[in-house]
């Protein structure tokens, strides 16, 4: 019971911390520029970065005209901008950005003419494009925000897929390692017997020439026998070098098994906590995706 709410908790714990999608909101309003107050709108922009939507917003009003726009002290001023969306005619356009807790605010008055400007009262269709218009502009810096938050916890599950992936690699290195290990032991157990069975005809044949040495006179066929000899001591001492080789290899290859085993109980611990870090991974990437899906039905 302990672990299932222990579990429970990590699960939930991650998700915490994450912001839901937040409505834009559009509004009737008014711009203060200078002394003077405008009727315009104004319209919420969600979790957005400050210096990114100024940026937008000033490509957007320069879009389709050489006019530039003109800030002082935060307000923005762009004359003749072409917003085909609202009116065929070139518009003078009014603005600021506010930053606010967890969003901006951009108000926008819009001039048709001299001391003219678009209002719910008087323009009724052009105030419901200029709604749509700022809108939609809204919704897209929100849209790059909540793709940047979904792309971030994506490059964060990728990470601990690969870190999996790793040590699972790892582990199996490890098996296949232990199995070729104990395939050379094996090997070098059968050169053992092999050496052994020398040594036992060569102390043999060894024992059985010494002997006959012994009794010979000096010679040329004593001179032979005494070659013999040599020979059979230099199969034994090779038989006895390559029995030392293949065991201090055994040993060797033993404590490399013990090191590798001792290995793969850290390794496995690893890969279990790493899927459950994948499993609350997947859980918040796929928070902000629904997120994503959210704000584009606006």
């Amino acid at each position: 019971m302990k672990f299932k709410l222990t579990f429970i908790l990590l699960i939930l714990i991650p998700f915490v911390g994450i912001r839901s999608q937040q409505p834009i909101i559009v509004s009737e309003d008014s711009l203060k520029i200078g002394k003077s107050l405008l009727p315009g709108l104004s319209v919420t922009i969600p979790e957005a970065n400050y210096d990114k939507a100024l940026k937008a917003w000033t490509k957007d009003l320069q879009a389709g005209t050489k006019s530039d726009v003109i800030t002082e002290n935060e307000e923005m001023t762009i004359f003749g901008a072409k917003l085909k969306g609202i009116s065929p005619n070139p518009l003078n356009v009014y603005s600021r950005i506010v930053k606010l807790d967890s969003m901006l605010k951009l108000y926008v008055a819009l001039e048709i003419k001299k001391d003219e400007y678009i209002e719910k009262a008087s323009r009724n269709s052009e105030y419901i494009k200029v709604e749509d218009y700022i809108r939609e502009f809204s919704k897209n810096q929100y849209l790059d925000v909540a793709k940047d938050q979904m792309d971030q916890e994506g490059d964060k599950l990728r990470d601990l897929q690969k870190e999996l992936s790793s040590l699972e690699n790892d582990k199996s290195k490890m098996l296949k390692s232990i199995q070729s290990d104990e395939g050379t032991i094996l090997n070098e157990k059968d050169n053992i017997t092999i050496q052994n069975n020398e040594l036992s005809s060569v102390d043999a044949t060894l024992r059985e020439q010494k002997s006959l040495l012994a009794g010979m006179e000096e010679g040329p066929a004593q001179k032979e026998k005494s070659e013999q000899v040599k020979d059979l001591e230099k199969r034994k001492k090779k038989a006895l070098n390559s029995v030392e080789s293949s065991e201090n290899k055994i040993n060797k290859l033993n404590n490399a098994i013990d090191k590798t085993n001792s290995q793969i109980p850290q390794n496995e611990a690893m890969q279990e906590k790493v899927r459950e870090q994948i499993i609350v991974q997947e859980g918040i990437y796929q928070k902000y995706a629904d997120k994503l899906k959210r704000i584009k039905n606006y």
